[in-house]
């Protein structure tokens, strides 16, 4: 391993949910007595692993993330199997963040104490609302009762906790989200993770807007919801290190994630998983197959989906990703773009420039969305 390789994330995807969300746009399907298929999918991930470490050689290992779906279904013996195979492929000296997501059913609490024993150390806990109305709505498998029993034994078992949250539901108020806020801010979690609902095409949700079931929240109200999230939170002594993301202390911020928005390297093993590699100077996307089967047996055949990013392709994505971050962006990584709308932003108040790097002003925040795509255009 050369000094200059950048360090490695590993993204292992589980595509199996006992029940999909409507509002999710996730590779995802219902896990309905599907042991034969992922005791392969097991097998086949293994495989994609040692296939990619034969073409990106050694790296420093950083972070491995068990993502979905809902890898909380998983049996213990298949996450602690695919650790190890990410550490060997891998090796590093320091310590690694080791995290996987899942959902507050009492079947999976009670799997926690076996999953901290497989090797997991942090946990993502999709609460996603304390509030059984909103969670009705929602269309998820548990109530607040079960999210408070999960979060207990989360707590239990785990070093580190996140919770998940989402906000900006038809009818949800200030008063009300500030309440789940105080609650979610006083639970013992270090990380809270709350992300405005979004109507995905394709998704329960997107059909039901469209039949006119209901209304999406207000622009409106989800900016004023937003401004609610900041001061309740940051009261709370969570710093909002990116748009989403609120961690109490700088130990508790997400490595895994951090490497996506820092634009480190990282490998994406399962079905529909994205990476980004680099190889031989070259900035690599890949994304593997969709269908379990099809990813199946293509896995440790090749880089799935392998495709070369320009420079220019580059530069955005460090755009997109690095600028929801306090640590912004160097400014020598936007030189391949045409960056004429930076002076005028900058003029605004919406981003500023410091010691070399390009940073969204609280002011920009809320507005993200136009600031990235005019620098990115």
């Amino acid at each position: 391993m050369t000094e200059a390789a950048p360090p490695l994330a590993v993204y292992i995807h589980w595509p199996y949910c006992a029940k999909v969300c409507p509002y999710c746009d996730f590779n995802v399907v219902r896990d309905r007595g599907r042991l034969v298929q992922q005791q392969a999918l097991v097998e086949a991930i293994a495989r994609d692993l040692e296939f990619q470490a034969q073409v990106i050689g050694p790296r420093r290992l950083s972070s491995i993330f068990f993502g979905g779906g809902t890898p909380s279904l998983m049996q213990p013996e298949w996450v602690e199997r695919l650790i190890a195979a990410a550490r060997r492929l891998w090796p590093s000296e320091g310590p690694i963040e080791v995290s996987l997501e899942a959902n507050p059913t009492d079947a999976e609490s009670g799997r926690f104490p076996e999953l901290a024993g497989a090797g997991i150390q942090r946990l993502s806990l999709g609460v996603q609302s304390f509030d059984d109305a909103s969670l009705r709505f929602l269309g998820r498998n548990h109530d607040a009762g079960q999210a408070q029993r999960a979060l207990d034994a989360a707590l239990a078992a785990f070093p580190r906790v996140s919770l998940d949250l989402i906000y900006a539901l038809p009818e949800q108020t200030p008063q009300g989200w500030a309440a789940e806020l105080t609650r979610a801010a006083a639970s013992g979690a270090e990380h809270i993770s709350p992300y405005q609902l979004t109507i995905e095409a394709g998704t329960a949700f997107d059909r039901a807007v469209r039949r006119g079931s209901f209304k999406p929240a207000d622009p409106d109200l989800g900016a004023t919801l937003y401004e609610t999230t900041q001061s309740i939170l940051g009261s709370a002594g969570f710093e909002a290190y990116e748009v989403s993301n609120h961690a109490r202390g700088v130990a508790a911020r997400s490595t895994h994630n951090l490497a996506y928005w820092r634009g480190w390297d990282y490998v994406g093993a399962g079905p529909g998983a994205h990476g980004r590699l680099t190889v031989a100077g070259r900035r690599i996307a890949t994304e593997s197959a969709a269908k379990i089967d099809a990813y199946i047996a293509a896995a440790g055949r090749g880089l799935q989906g392998a495709e070369t990013l320009s420079s220019e392709d580059v530069a955005v994505e460090r755009v997109l990703m690095g600028l929801r971050t306090v640590e912004g962006v160097a400014l020598d990584e936007l030189a391949p773009l045409l960056v004429k709308a930076l002076p005028s932003l900058v003029v605004q108040g919406l981003v500023e420039t410091s010691n070399g790097r390009v940073l969204v002003t609280a002011t920009g925040r809320p507005v993200l969305d136009r600031i990235t795509a005019e620098l990115a255009s």
